[in-house]
């Protein structure tokens, strides 16, 4: 599927490769039509591009509150 960002940016969003959140799918984004370049993840809930990885793997959309938990977790990381 293509989209088109707030600034006018063309990006490719990948229905096939996605990651489960809490409210809906972050599906993954190229930047390139042949999928050479990830560029990041595309919220399903909300339909954003708002949202930020941290380096545990956690995604979280700005806009919805969508929130994918981390890869690895453990108690010491709380």
């Amino acid at each position: 599927m293509e989209a088109t960002t707030t600034d006018g940016r063309t990006l490719y969003v990948d229905r096939e490769e996605a990651e489960r959140g809490s409210k809906g799918p972050f599906f993954v984004v190229y930047a390139d039509e042949r999928a050479e370049r990830r560029w990041g993840y595309f919220c399903g809930n909300c339909r954003s591009f708002d949202n930020a990885m941290d380096a545990m793997g956690r995604i979280k959309c700005n806009r919805c509150a969508n929130i994918k938990k981390p890869d690895e977790w453990d108690a010491a990381h709380e």
